[in-house]
């Protein structure tokens, strides 16, 4: 073959694999998960990219959940919006009112043409992100719920079970620092875990409305007896170091995986973090029952994120996206997802799936999440919650605590102050989707 040939054949080489590169349709998909978590969502967008030739995800990490749904308002503003954003679940009203902004999931398969099927999906964990009627708004992806961390060792060593109640947990901490530890417990995402979760374990409303569900003009009442007798035992907990406040998020995770504290409060999803920086044998139980308050659980409550599509973008690409949506939510990838993370499994086959492959066998307590979730049927005020402005709220609330915590309110005043912030954002909120 002569030079020219070959230049020819090179040429036509190049110009087919160009072709089929520029064949290829971008889905930009904009992401909340750092570090180990976020080379995971690489690898599900690189295996989905492997499975096709038509479309190609492009997972973009765009900082914590609130500067990433920041990211995306600004930039559906400036018409600039990713396919597919990752917003946590106190957003979901604020996502709700965006109208125009977003397109519905279930709408969205169903124009794409792609096979849906709800009852695939764990009714605790879709329920929160469907309309009073039923349409489902947002994928489900990482959902989790505030489980008890405790230090096996510890509590072994300091002669006590793991704990069931309230009462338990004290008596616990009691021991452990008798014991030796630096504190008994402490836990992070504390709106999430004592106000949120802790009403919904005990069947108490959080606002009225269905804790908004039913309606924007919700108002908040967690400012009960209730709350506020726990939150000022917890405080004075502090005494002695039987608790200890460790920070906002996740920011106290080093206080339980260091060894400090032998009971942690959180979400389950930390999973991958105990196992790879807890040096004892550790677990996890359901949350603590406050017998005063209930004879026994109702459910707890997820939190995580889900997967929103927003509107602007070409049906082409949208049909990759729904294509991606199937391939996110197979068993196989879910089970995975759940079984690398601590997040739960979001379908039914994937919960399965995992009990197949002996998962829950050879790490028990690893199903503690899905049974909270799945306990009971989810009343009114065991649902979820849907209020607008959460994201500042929850700033408030944590505001508020952190004065609890230092000894400069009473828990009546911190909630009533709470409260009192908090509808003044519900409110406002309120006054902007009308």
């Amino acid at each position: 073959m002569g030079v020219s040939k070959i230049a020819l054949t090179c040429a036509l080489a190049t110009g087919l694999t160009a072709g089929a590169a520029w064949a290829e349709t971008e889905i930009q998909w904009w992401h909340a998960m750092g570090g180990a978590n976020g080379e995971r969502v690489d690898k599900i967008a690189a295996d989905f990219n492997a499975s096709q030739s038509d479309y190609k995800i492009v997972p973009t990490y765009k900082g914590n959940y609130t500067e990433t749904m920041t990211a995306a308002v600004a930039a559906f503003r400036a018409g600039e919006q990713p396919h597919l954003v990752q917003v946590f679940e106190v957003g979901t009203a604020t996502m709700m009112a965006a109208k125009g902004a977003i397109y519905p999931v279930e709408q969205m398969m169903a124009d794409a043409g792609e096979p849906f099927d709800k009852s695939d999906y764990l009714p605790a964990v879709i329920s929160y992100y469907q309309t009073p009627e039923g349409e489902l708004l947002s994928m489900p992806f990482n959902s989790s719920t505030p489980v008890m961390w405790y230090n096996a060792d510890a509590l072994e060593a300091a002669g006590v079970d793991v704990p069931e109640t309230w009462d338990d947990v004290k008596t616990a901490a009691q021991a452990l620092v008798d014991n030796g530890m630096e504190c008994g417990l402490s836990f992070g995402w504390q709106s999430w875990v004592m106000i949120e979760n802790f009403s919904a374990w005990h069947n108490m409303e959080m606002g009225t409305k269905e804790n908004g569900f039913a309606g924007f003009d919700t108002e908040f009442v967690f400012n009960n007896d209730k709350v506020e007798a726990r939150l000022d035992d917890i405080a004075s907990m502090s005494e002695g170091n039987l608790f200890k406040y460790g920070g906002r998020r996740g920011d106290s995770l080093p206080l339980f995986t260091n060894g400090e504290c032998g009971m942690w409060m959180n979400s389950s999803a930390y999973y991958g973090s105990m196992v790879e920086q807890a040096k004892f044998k550790f677990g996890q139980t359901m949350l603590p029952l406050d017998t005063s308050v209930a004879d026994a659980p109702q459910n707890s409550i997820i939190g995580g994120a889900t997967l929103w599509a927003l509107a602007g973008h070409e049906a082409e690409e949208y049909k990759g996206l729904a294509k991606f949506m199937t391939y996110l939510s197979s068993a196989e990838v879910q089970a995975w997802w759940h079984q690398e993370t601590g997040y739960v499994p979001i379908t039914t086959a994937a919960y399965e799936l995992s009990k197949e492959q002996g998962f829950y066998d050879k790490n028990p307590g690893t199903d503690t999440a899905i049974k909270q979730l799945s306990l009971n049927t989810p009343t009114p005020n065991s649902r979820g919650i849907r209020f607008g402005n959460f994201v500042q709220v929850r700033d408030v609330i944590n505001e508020e605590l952190e004065a609890l915590w230092a000894g400069d309110k009473t828990a009546a005043e911190a909630l009533d102050t709470a409260v009192e912030r908090g509808n003044a954002l519900l409110r406002k909120f309120e006054r902007s989707v009308k």
